[in-house]
């Protein structure tokens, strides 16, 4: 069975268009998620909503509203929303092609593929994916989701494409006020090497293999334990290390990393020598 596409409407590059599907990339399905109950009875607790002057009411009863003014509302349909239209409600126009490397990371929110919906549009789709691909460029485009219009990227993702919505500039914080009061520079040379040296024993390759959750391991364990009715293992508490002198945790830690410390320069060693105090003899008595 195909999966469900989340959104259809056309891809478009001037006067190229074709029908697509949009997909969500990501899913919560096998994440543990936790219920509602009450502590006596266990049974599930339902969120029904409540109106002050009505009490409980029913869910097709309710109705979407604006508040202009405090305590007041101007009510939204579905009729009116249908009467909004842009033309990124149906298409994804693609506005031009960046750079990879000139999006922010922190832009960045969520992922969904994109597909041609049908074989008619499978020529066009590979046309613009392969242009694309030998570009190396990616797309800017906008496209209506839930409700508000998104800014997106578009990229080649084996024979399909990859869409990214983009979070408004309005949503992002400034990193300013988070990071005034930390140094710039003045970082002691011979440490700044030892750390470049420890980050180097420590490349290699990017594995989604190598991103299991424990979190998620260890709860799932105290839950097989309490429906079996044992006693659930309670892990030790994680060690946190021992408060020591940065240079000597450098040291330690490329001695277990397999590597040497490199060799303390001329420049230190003179620094070292002039922080000793001087040893005084006394003069002989004639």
């Amino acid at each position: 069975m195909a999966p469900r596409a989340s959104w259809k409407g056309y891809l478009k590059l001037s006067l190229v268009s074709c029908p697509v599907r949009l997909y969500n990339a990501t899913t919560r399905v096998d994440k543990v998620q936790f219920n509602f109950l009450h502590k006596d009875t266990h049974n599930r607790i339902q969120m029904k909503p409540f109106e002050p002057e009505l009490g409980q009411v029913e869910r097709s009863d309710l109705v979407k509203g604006y508040q202009y003014e405090k305590n007041r509302y101007v009510v939204i349909d579905e009729e009116d929303l249908a009467k909004v239209k842009i033309e990124s409600t149906e298409t994804i126009n693609i506005d031009k092609f960046v750079d990879r490397d000139s999006v922010d990371l922190i832009y960045q929110d969520s992922p969904y593929y994109l597909a041609p919906d049908g074989r008619i549009a499978e020529e066009t789709f590979v046309v613009l994916r392969e242009a694309m691909r030998k570009a190396n460029k990616i797309a800017i485009a906008r496209v209506v989701l839930s409700g508000r219009e998104r800014a997106v990227t578009i990229d080649v993702r084996d024979r399909g494409m990859l869409l990214m919505t983009l979070r408004s500039p309005k949503e992002i914080r400034n990193h300013a006020v988070y990071f005034e009061d930390i140094p710039e520079n003045g970082v002691d040379h011979e440490m700044l090497k030892m750390a470049e040296q420890l980050v180097t024993s420590r490349e290699g390759t990017f594995d989604t293999e190598d991103f299991v959750d424990q979190y998620e391991e260890a709860l799932l364990e105290l839950i097989k334990a309490k429906i079996k009715g044992e006693e659930p293992v309670i892990s030790a508490e994680p060690e946190r290390g021992k408060v020591i002198n940065l240079m000597d945790a450098l040291k330690q830690s490329l001695e277990e990393a397999g590597s040497k410390p490199p060799a303390r320069s001329k420049t230190t060693r003179r620094k070292t020598a002039a922080t000793k105090k001087p040893t005084t003899r006394k003069r002989k008595q004639a």
